[in-house]
């Protein structure tokens, strides 16, 4: 079994799986938002923004680094975990985007095996109002999570969650050209 047998594209609400852990797009302060963050954060109840706040400041307003990973219980989400990761903004690629963009991936998926995830579900990172262009997005998603899987047992399966059906072509397509 290759390790990209071990990943599967959904279409879906993230809030909704039944999985180990669901990876949270947040910001550095970890207190919710747009997009994925807001929806995580109004499924999983007020005690997820208690323990966000809870988890110390690294710096003046920031618990969580771009490219860094920060575990919290998921409380009302069917998720046991949620692992908080901060994508980058997009400024064109030039910036270090893409190495940002891949430690999100490596950092979340190093925390659900610290936590002994057998199944985790990613949404994509940075591809909201963070501008992230898709197609590279899912091509460096892809590339990180098959490079984890090929060194480690677990998680055991990797869902990239997509809220539409031209999202998921996009992610399709990445999975399918890594073989």
């Amino acid at each position: 079994m290759s390790s990209t047998d071990r990943i599967r594209v959904v279409v879906g609400d993230i809030t909704t799986l039944s999985v180990d852990a669901v990876v949270n797009a947040a910001n550095e302060r970890m207190l919710g938002g747009g997009g994925v963050d807001g929806a995580i954060h109004r499924a999983a109840g007020p005690e997820l923004l208690a323990a966000c706040k809870a988890v110390p400041e690294v710096s003046p307003r920031v618990r969580c680094p771009t490219g860094e990973a920060r575990v919290t219980p998921g409380f009302e989400l069917p998720a046991k975990w949620v692992i908080h990761t901060v994508g980058p903004v997009w400024r064109g690629g030039g910036q270090g985007e893409p190495e940002q963009l891949a430690a999100c991936y490596r950092n979340a998926l190093a925390a659900a095996e610290e936590q002994g995830c057998r199944s985790i579900a990613f949404p994509a990172i940075s591809c909201g109002v963070y501008g992230y262009p898709p197609e590279r997005a899912a091509a460096i998603a892809v590339r990180e999570v098959a490079a984890f899987l090929a060194d480690h047992a677990t998680p055991a399966e990797v869902l990239l969650v997509a809220f539409d059906e031209p999202a998921a072509e996009t992610l399709r397509a990445a999975l399918a050209a890594a073989g």
